[in-house]
């Protein structure tokens, strides 16, 4: 794999990462938001992840690259997709005085779990400094390919 598509895919991977961060930050922000514009308390938001597709005009070129042998080498990742959260019902708070509560008292909340955001952020902000090292790592690669060019 070229030194270069190594630097690509680490670099589709820190967009996604970030726009993960994003994305978590969204969630925290809303955790206590009981009525959105559709009128139903915020929903947590999931940021789905795939591999990246190359275009069928640089899939010939691959092609054409590798001749009959098997070019190796992933070509990154993109957000496939950002998603509310469905698999967890949102939160009955008992609170009387609150606008938005029913005529018991209680309050639908958001389903974010503000622990379950912090893994996540964590998970990422780890996934990200990954990426930056592989990015490094590339870089002193080819910055001692040219040294030893020079000799």
């Amino acid at each position: 794999m070229p030194l270069s598509q190594s630097l690509r895919i680490s670099a589709s991977g820190l967009t996604a990462e970030r726009l993960r961060l994003d994305v978590i930050s969204n969630n925290i922000a809303n955790a206590n938001t009981t009525r959105t514009e559709n009128g139903q308390p915020f929903r947590r938001q999931e940021v789905v992840f795939g591999a990246r597709e190359s275009s069928p005009f640089a899939q010939a070129l691959e092609n054409a690259r590798c001749g009959t042998k098997t070019c190796a080498g992933g070509k990154g990742v993109n957000v496939i997709a950002i998603q509310p959260d469905t698999n967890h019902d949102f939160k009955m708070v008992y609170e009387p005085g609150h606008p938005d509560a029913d005529a018991r008292g209680f309050v639908r909340m958001p389903n974010v779990e503000p622990i379950t955001e912090m893994v996540d952020m964590i998970s990422a902000t780890r996934a990200y400094e990954a990426g930056v090292t592989a990015i490094n790592s590339a870089k002193q690669m080819q910055q001692r390919a040219l040294d030893i060019g020079r000799s």
